[in-house]
């Protein structure tokens, strides 16, 4: 009789999907990882208007049309001042994919990947349908990742490292400094950095930076996304730039796994990347103010939370019994061990909701804590 494969059997539904089945229909959702505002009108007629011009419903090329490539290369130049050559870029369903496309290319079984923990649930998951051994470490104090564990971590059997910046589930933001080290650290011990800039645009104090930047090697590939800076998370439009010897294994996964990304998906995110940047600021904004309301709140309840500086998550340290009291009470966060052995004792809270809906949870959390204190 024909079994499961060993890979598969390691890896479980996230804890993330399992908090949301448990929660009622009527609950105030604080765990769901995706922006409340609408994808950008431009973004959403370009899709249209390439449909009803029939051209989306082929086929486009494997790496996706050159015209989004183009586009994605002259946002990495605008935004960043990076050399991105539209060539180096696959365009992928989703960063989930070129995550995926990425550990697949460059993990060979029983290798180690080492990422954070907390961290985002693929990390592990995906190492795990590579082959591939989890190695989590843990972060600091304020939920930034230290290079010198990461360096630490490293051993002759490790394939890659990654970095999140914005992070899933912190909001922390790592350092210019902590960047360039990171590079430093993929150049002289020969691995990957699979550098995750997902959020790269939701950036409230500090500032964004690559480690593409500062690498002397091709050691780094990085993984971004429409998903959270346009609002498009359905449109599933992500993409994985590298270098040409990197992309063309990388194609290779995805050429036989995807084929490619939706084209009408591709000409959103084209006229996304190329269009008015206004919204995004809006957003960003908007996340901010309600950052800073969920801060006060959490402070008045007597929850300590480092400070996010990025994305659109927090993280503050809750007591025995929280999670499941909120949950129970009509609140959705997600408990801290979601992402790792050492989120244990702390709770994901999503502000991706309106300030007055983000009030409302908030008197609610704080009945719950007080409830098990």
């Amino acid at each position: 009789m024909t079994e499961f494969s060993h890979r598969v059997e390691q890896v479980s539904i996230s804890g993330i999907r399992e908090v949301f089945e448990a929660a009622g229909e009527d609950a105030i959702n604080l765990g769901l990882g995706q922006p409340d505002f609408p994808t950008p009108d431009h973004a959403r007629e370009a899709a249209i208007e390439a449909i009803e011009a029939g051209e989306a419903g082929a086929y486009t090329s494997n790496k996706g049309t050159e015209s989004l490539r183009e586009a994605i290369a002259h946002r990495y130049d605008a935004d960043q001042g990076l050399d991105v050559y539209p060539e180096h870029v696959v365009a992928t369903a989703g960063g989930s994919e070129a995550l995926h496309i990425a550990l697949e290319a460059h993990v060979d079984p029983g290798q180690e990947v080492v990422f954070p923990d907390p961290g985002f649930v693929s990390y592990d998951a995906l190492t795990r349908l590579a082959g591939g051994d989890p190695t989590p470490v843990p972060l600091r104090e304020d939920l930034t990742m230290d290079p010198t564990t990461v360096e630490d971590a490293i051993t002759e059997d490790t394939a890659a490292f990654v970095v999140n910046s914005p992070a899933n589930p912190t909001g922390a933001v790592q350092s210019p400094d902590d960047i360039r080290e990171f590079a430093r650290i993929a150049d002289e011990h020969d691995v990957l950095c699979l550098s995750d800039e997902v959020y790269e645009h939701i950036v409230f104090e500090g500032e964004h930076r690559s480690p593409l930047e500062f690498a002397r090697t091709d050691n780094v590939v990085v993984v971004g996304a429409c998903s959270k800076t346009y609002s498009m998370t359905g449109w599933r439009l992500g993409w994985v730039t590298g270098s040409n010897r990197r992309i063309e294994r990388m194609l290779r996964v995805h050429q036989y796994g995807q084929a490619c990304a939706t084209a009408a998906s591709q000409h959103a995110a084209e006229a996304a990347l190329t269009g008015p940047q206004d919204a995004v600021d809006e957003m960003v904004a908007a996340f901010e103010e309600r950052r800073d309301v969920l801060l006060d709140g959490l402070a008045d309840i007597g929850l300590e939370c480092p400070t996010p500086h990025g994305a659109f998550y927090a993280m503050p340290k809750v007591p025995a019994g929280f999670v499941d009291e909120v949950i129970d009470r009509g609140v959705i966060v997600v408990p801290g061990d979601a992402f790792g052995e050492h989120g244990e004792g702390y709770a994901r809270i999503s502000y991706a909701v309106d300030v007055e809906t983000l009030k409302a949870a908030l008197e609610i959390m704080g009945d719950a804590a007080e409830a098990v204190r």
